[in-house]
């Protein structure tokens, strides 16, 4: 990306649906610290629209966030930095709404003032940054929808739905992760721009070179079927997940990343069960290509339910950057995805894996790791910024008589 296509200088306060320090960083974590290498960036943290769970992770994290919202904004990098409002996570409740609206804009416009920030863009990742546009009159709005939230769990789709149609048709331009959520944005008359999730190709093209594999993951018996992400129940199919261990006990099945992140009352009984599933824990970004050097083939086990219709997977382009053969459940976003073979049971999977395992080879994966290197943060950005380009020449242009 030449610094032609970049956005330069532009103040942007983001509102996104997670925290910074989340134990895996989202497409809004990687755009926002990229885009503070050029522009300054005020990052919103989560407004909880999850309704809480009584479980520990959610506790520990009401607890930070109270003690953090009592501070200024923290810096996290040159650039950047992040905001823990004080808001009450209870959406649901239209007094609750209404006082979160007097709350939130009254600390993000202080937050703004202290770092600098005059008309900034404002780009949101949940559609309650409908909030902020009488306090920041804003000079251009986003509305980035990479995840049908309203599905989820725990969340109040009524008012969620009301505020994303609200949003979209404000926004001056509204980026859509997947098609059915660019199809239901569109059908209300937005502004949209098709923006599949993308994956820092560079880094995982390295899982081609000669280097370590992952320790934990070396240890166990080839070949091995690698999932890189949030194990969690709302996502993930875990009867799907039994029956392939079980239909192939000769198969290490690993899972690599966090238990129950956003849905802490997830069991993985179940697949701790299993001899031949291997839950890994957590990795940093950094040290997946590792993990994915060591793997035979990559695995996206999701569920097929209201949520993953909408989720287009961070890791498919990082997978493929790595060289490895795919497979997954056939979720409709990665109906044309190139490389991707779908499978929609255990018996499918198998067969699947068998098949892109046996047409593996060094070749194999060099080509799929230079047709991944076009899927980057960077080509996003700039295909990004040319969006944004176009859309404030079009507000300048004199109206036709």
């Amino acid at each position: 990306m030449s610094r032609d296509e970049r956005l330069r200088g532009r103040d942007i306060v983001c509102v996104g649906f997670a925290d910074w320090d989340t134990e895996l960083w989202t497409n809004q974590h990687h755009l926002m610290s990229r885009l503070a290498a050029d522009n300054r960036v005020l990052f919103i943290e989560s407004l909880g629209l999850r309704r809480p769970q009584l479980a520990g992770k959610d506790i520990r994290r009401i607890v930070r966030r109270a003690r953090r919202g009592l501070a200024p904004p923290r810096r996290v990098q040159d650039n950047l930095h992040v905001l823990s409002p004080l808001v009450l996570p209870l959406h649901r409740f239209a007094a609750v709404r209404a006082l979160n609206a007097r709350l939130l804009p009254a600390q993000v416009a202080r937050a703004a003032r202290r770092v600098g920030l005059r008309r900034p863009i404002l780009w949101g990742y949940v559609p309650q940054a409908e909030a902020l546009l009488d306090a920041l009159d804003p000079s251009l709005v986003v509305y980035h929808c990479v995840d049908d939230i309203a599905a989820q769990p725990g969340v109040d789709a009524d008012s969620f739905r009301a505020a994303e149609r609200r949003f979209a048709l404000r926004a001056d331009l509204v980026l859509a992760s997947a098609p059915t959520l660019a199809e239901r944005l569109r059908s209300w008359g937005a502004n949209v721009i098709d923006a599949p999730n993308v994956a820092d190709t560079e880094l995982f093209s390295t899982a081609l070179d000669d280097g370590p594999v992952d320790p934990e993951l070396e240890a166990l018996p080839h070949p091995r079927i690698v999932f890189c992400g949030a194990v969690v129940a709302t996502k993930l199919d875990f009867e799907l997940l039994v029956e392939l261990a079980r239909l192939r006990r000769d198969w290490t099945i690993a899972l690599v990343g966090p238990i129950g992140p956003g849905d802490p009352s997830t069991d993985v009984a179940p697949l701790r069960a299993e001899p031949n599933i291997h839950l890994l824990g957590r990795r940093e970004h950094h040290d997946l290509p590792a993990v994915l050097r060591g793997a035979d083939a990559g695995l996206i086990p999701y569920a097929l339910n209201d949520l993953t219709r909408g989720i287009f997977p961070m890791k498919v382009y990082e997978y493929l950057a790595a060289g490895l053969p795919v497979v997954a459940t056939p979720l409709p976003s990665l109906r044309d995805v190139p490389d991707v073979v779908t499978a929609a049971d255990a018996g499918e999977m198998a067969a699947a894996l068998q098949a892109v395992m046996d047409a593996d080879g060094p070749q194999a994966r060099a080509g799929r790791s230079d047709a991944a290197a076009a899927h980057s943060w960077e080509s996003r950005l700039a295909e990004i910024a040319r969006a944004i380009a176009a859309v404030e020449r079009a507000a300048e242009a004199p109206a036709e008589r």
